[in-house]
């Protein structure tokens, strides 16, 4: 039977969908996902008599698939967990077919081998959570094997409860794409603020200087008069509350290095030495792990190298970290949209963002953040 097919003795107890219609009422008032998804994965065991879940969701902030929450299992154990739907094929099958998928002979063989003892005597049940046509991830569970098998009504309700789970995730995007869509007008608004007050007037200034003509006494004045303009409404547009584009985080810059040098093998990432040593106040860790991320990122997709090092120092009342890749081929290609929104948000703070090419064949970005304006 399939298990989105209803069953006759299908019933969903009420008070776990009142569970669930609490969640989706504290989309925007809960900013903790880990216990977002973890209540969700509680839901999960105590509608369906499972003895434990763990939700794997695509992190857009990381870019990769990991868990997101977990109940009778701690969620520190998949911290580091590499998991796809190529690594993981009961995934794909469940979100492909639409269906849950009870698996309980040879498990380890469906599932990475760092998970093989957590599971080498379980019945594993992979959920989809599936909403308006996109894959949103997996409810992964399992009950003991002295438990009977899963029947029609249960399935039944798992594969509900992963809609109603893909329906959550779905409102907690939709809010971050709202805030996002606000930040991004906010953006432009300053962006045209520049333009009209700023650019304008250095333009020209521009204009002037490139006619080579002899400058009276009363045209450097007004000169000087029009660079003060200009950077006095520079300041002030700076001073407009933007709001922090980078997404909150739950880990450290140290932490997101080590994750970074395990994903991409490849690159040779290393931690320059004494970096180790450096504190990153948490209000900066957001803008210093976002352009991290976005240096790695243009590193792997832009460069070849062979070595990648990120340090990380506090140099004359400043927080500095660089990113250094040895892999630029030829003449570099230009940076995109990620390290310019950096530096918009690094603007905000007193700091910059520098990148560009330092030496033949080398790429480096480069954050610089006052510490007193942390």
């Amino acid at each position: 039977m399939e298990s989105h097919t209803v069953p006759s003795d299908a019933t969903l107890r009420v008070d776990a969908l009142e569970t669930f219609v609490e969640l989706l009422s504290r989309v925007e008032s809960d900013p903790a996902g880990d216990a977002f998804y973890s209540r969700l994965c509680e839901a999960t065991c105590r509608l369906a008599a499972m003895d434990r879940a763990v939700i794997f969701r695509y992190d857009s902030a990381r870019r990769r698939v990991g868990a997101a929450g977990a109940y009778g299992i701690p969620l520190e154990v998949f911290a580091d967990a590499q998991v796809t739907v190529e690594t993981v094929p009961i995934a794909r099958q469940c979100l492909e077919e639409d269906r849950v998928i009870e698996v309980s002979r040879d498990v380890a063989a469906i599932v990475p081998p760092e998970f093989h003892p957590l599971i080498e005597r379980s019945t594993l049940v992979c959920t989809p959570m599936a909403a308006a046509g996109r894959w949103l991830g997996v409810i992964l569970s399992d009950r003991g094997p002295d438990r009977p098998p899963l029947q029609d009504a249960e399935r039944y309700a798992l594969w509900t409860l992963g809609k109603m789970a893909g329906l959550a995730v779905l409102a907690r995007v939709a809010t971050n794409k709202q805030a996002q869509a606000r930040q991004l007008q906010e953006r432009m608004d300053l962006a045209r603020e520049v333009h009209e007050s700023v650019i304008q007037r250095l333009f020209g200034i521009q204009l002037v200087f490139s006619s080579q003509a002899e400058l009276s006494r009363e045209a450097r004045e007004r000169i000087g008069a029009e660079l003060q303009a200009a950077l006095f409404d520079l300041r002030r547009a700076l001073q407009r509350p933007l709001g922090r584009s980078a997404p909150e985080t739950h880990t450290t810059l140290l932490e997101e290095v080590e994750r970074l040098r395990r994903e991409h093998r490849d690159l040779g990432l290393v931690l320059r030495p004494g970096s180790e040593r450096v504190q990153v106040p948490p209000e900066l860790e957001p803008l210093a792990q976002s352009v991290l991320a976005e240096a790695v990122r243009n590193a792997h997709k832009h460069a070849a190298p062979s070595r990648v090092e990120v340090g990380l120092e506090r140099k004359d009342g400043a927080l500095v970290l660089d990113v250094v890749n040895d892999g630029v081929r030829g003449r570099a290609k230009q940076t995109g949209m990620g390290l310019r929104l950096a530096a918009l948000e690094a603007l905000q703070v007193g700091g910059i963002v520098e990148f560009g090419q330092r030496e033949p064949g080398t790429w480096r970005v480069r954050l610089a953040v006052p510490l007193d304006r942390a």
